[in-house]
C-alpha cells in the first residue's frame, strides 16, 4: 500500500495534518490529524509501497516500543487512512 498522491501533509504545531488535494478534495472536505509516529508511518508509505509488516519493523527501528504494540499502532493508523481513501 501506498500513500494516495492526492493527500498532502504538513506540520502545524506539534501534529501534522493530512489535507487532500485535485479531485479528492472535491470528495472529501476535511483533515486528518497524526502525531509524530503517524507522521513517521505515512512518509513511510509515501517513499515505497509498504504491508503492515514493512510498517511494523520500520516502526521497530525508529522507535523504543514492544512488537505488539508497533503492530497495534500500525494497524490503527492503517485503518484510520484506508477508511479516509489515503491509501491506494
Amino acid at each position: 500500500m501506498r500513500i494516495n498522491p492526492d493527500f498532502t501533509i504538513q506540520k502545524v504545531g506539534a501534529s501534522y495534518l493530512a489535507v487532500p488535494v485535485g479531485e479528492t478534495s472535491k470528495q472529501f472536505h476535511g483533515m486528518i490529524r497524526l502525531n509524530e509516529t503517524g507522521a513517521f508511518l505515512w512518509n513511510q508509505m509515501t517513499e515505497k509501497d509498504c504491508t503492515e509488516a514493512d510498517l511494523v519493523e520500520a516502526l521497530l527501528q525508529e522507535y523504543e516500543v514492544e512488537p505488539a504494540v508497533a503492530k497495534t499502532d500500525v494497524h490503527r493508523v492503517v485503518e484510520l487512512l484506508k477508511e479516509h481513501h489515503c491509501l491506494v
